[in-house]
């Protein structure tokens, strides 16, 4: 592998690190304290600000603000951190803030994800593996976001709030409450369940058993107008031959915010 390739309208600060194959583009500032991995590509007019650690196989496009400030009246200028998985695709004007002194320190975002333009992700989230943020879809402060999850165009998620894995957030819908695992949100104000993200599931290989499986937990807790206590229970019965619904009903009891119901 090669020496980084860095455009001659880059600056790029001494104390950053660039593996093999980098490419830096036209007019884009790298800060102090920033580590980029191999063959990661950054595109032109982007800001990359330290401390903030970004791995392999990454293409970050034009006009990204990577690592900046968090936008939190309480950060007091302390060390804080931005760390980056591999092979992840950051399109243009995609902002990722750094933590805060008080919320962790670290933003973390996993691997092999896929943040379109406009994209929004706030201090100290923690986002997944595989996941695609669509256009204009935000995250506000401490966020956690699991494995393959779907946000569609305009999505706002509420400070605090977890999205379970392989949940799917529909278009312009606004999320104030945590959403678990496989469940499909839909528009209605605040966005509300709508059935489970059953097309999402085929393609990552769930069979019809666990399908199956996790439509009836989805019905115990949704539809059968039982209580938030009667349904745990029936989920609890559910998730002796379901680790699919033994995972739902762990979502629901880690929860420290009103489950959307």
């Amino acid at each position: 592998m090669g020496a980084a390739s860095i455009h001659p309208t880059a600056v790029v600060d001494p104390g950053a690190r660039l593996g093999a194959d980098v490419r830096i583009g036209a007019f884009t500032l790298i800060g102090a304290e920033v580590e980029i991995g191999d063959r990661t590509t950054i595109g032109p007019h982007c800001s990359i600000q330290g401390p903030t650690r970004i791995g392999r196989d990454n293409h970050i496009h034009g006009h990204a603000a990577i690592g900046g400030e968090p936008q939190d009246k309480k950060f007091r200028g302390e060390r804080v951190e931005l760390v980056i998985g591999d092979r992840n695709t950051i399109r243009e004007f995609v902002t990722v803030n750094r933590g805060t002194g008080d919320g962790g320190g670290i933003t973390r975002i996993g691997d092999d994800n896929w943040l379109l333009a406009y994209t929004h992700v706030a201090h100290d989230c923690s986002v997944g593996n595989h996941c695609v943020f669509s256009n204009n879809a935000t995250l506000a402060g401490h966020v956690t976001v699991g494995d393959h999850v779907i946000l569609s165009g305009f999505t706002g998620i509420h400070q605090f709030c977890r999205i379970g894995a392989h949940a799917f957030i529909g278009m312009g819908a606004f999320v104030n409450g945590d959403v678990p695992p496989f469940v499909m949100v839909a528009q209605d104000g605040y966005g509300r369940p709508r059935g489970i993200n059953a097309e999402g599931l085929k393609r990552r290989g769930f069979d019809a058993s666990r399908t199956s499986a996790i439509k009836r937990a989805y019905r115990a807790l949704y539809v059968s107008g039982d209580s938030l206590a009667d349904a745990r229970v029936r989920l609890a019965e559910m998730a002796q031959d379901s680790e699919d619904v033994r995972a739902f009903l762990d979502f629901i009891d880690a929860g420290e915010r009103p489950l959307l119901r």
